[in-house]
């Protein structure tokens, strides 16, 4: 059993295949969060958060076992525990709550505050007493007021609530601690069992959650709207099994800070498919803010970079 650890930055520079799966989640993540609009608009939030990972989980993990002739797949009692708690922090604590919010916060809206993600990455880094320039903590502080641009009262687009939005932001800060968690923790060697395994626990107990919250009352399938099981099949198939799967296998094969690069193209995909498909109100405050979030993610993330390739 070996201890997780990220390869040189370098070692991955040339790869196709790393650029084709960075692509995919600045893409595709991008769209999921107008998918995921589509899908709460006549579907419970956990239930239908919960059934996306955990079918795209199985399915994945069913794929695997076929093909390599095995029902159990290698992964230790250690390594499935590891897994659990990325994908709990992942996918129930961070893109769990932001389904829930998204039930009346815009899906670019929402997409901004999400972006906020490498900023948290950088706090969690201070807080585990790594060495943070004074650069990249001034980006940081510019990245979240432009978070508090959004949070704080003025022209929301959509009449968003405030509880809505400091979900988004709690949803946030808990993704950021699962992609740091994960370059701590004894992840299965194997990255396809490391992307089945946190997606089938962390499905899971969104559909726990999500009866213990009453959900079950209201999931009546006669009731899913066309767009919404649409949603559902796109979040299930193309964001989790294709985007989920190149993420994780991002985290183990490249800088973290080169994986988080995402979270400032996401925003901008998200925005404009909002605004073109669900016709979401671009105000004055979501222009500013998106301005200031994503030069402030971009500054850190390009100052990260040149400082440990200094």
């Amino acid at each position: 059993m070996r201890e997780f650890a990220l390869p040189r930055p370098a070692a991955h520079a040339r790869s196709g295949l790393f650029w084709l799966a960075l692509w995919t989640i600045y893409l595709v993540w991008g769209s999921t969060y107008l998918a995921i609009r589509v899908m709460v608009e006549t579907m419970p939030p956990l239930l239908g958060a919960g059934i996306r990972f955990f079918l795209a989980g199985a399915i994945l993990y069913l794929v695997l076992a076929v093909r390599r002739r095995r029902i159990l797949l290698p992964i230790s009692g250690g390594e499935l525990l590891a897994a659990a708690v990325v994908g709990t922090l992942l996918l129930l604590g961070g893109n769990g709550l932001v389904t829930v919010a998204e039930q009346d916060v815009p899906s670019g809206l929402a997409a901004l505050i999400f972006a906020s993600i490498p900023l948290w990455v950088i706090l969690l880094r201070l807080v585990a007493r790594e060495r943070i320039g004074r650069a990249t903590l001034g980006g940081v502080a510019v990245g979240f007021l432009g978070v508090a641009i959004l949070v704080l009262p003025g022209d929301r687009p959509g009449s968003a609530p405030l509880w809505g939005l400091l979900l988004l932001v709690v949803a946030a800060a808990l993704w950021a601690s699962g992609s740091f968690a994960s370059t701590r923790l004894r992840l299965p060697a194997d990255q396809f069992v490391s992307t089945a395994a946190p997606m089938i626990a962390a499905g899971a107990l969104m559909i726990v959650s999500g009866l213990a919250a009453g959900e079950g009352s209201k999931f009546h399938v006669s009731s899913f709207s066309t767009r919404s099981l649409a949603g559902l099949a796109y979040l299930t198939f193309i964001g989790s099994l294709l985007a989920f799967t190149a993420y994780v296998w991002l985290l183990q094969n490249a800088p973290l800070s080169t994986v988080a690069t995402y979270a400032y193209v996401n925003p901008l995909v998200a925005v404009v498919l909002g605004w073109a498909i669900l016709s979401e109100e671009l105000t004055f405050t979501v222009l500013l803010a998106t301005v200031v979030i994503v030069a402030a993610v971009a500054f850190v993330v390009w100052r990260e970079s040149r400082e440990r390739a200094g």
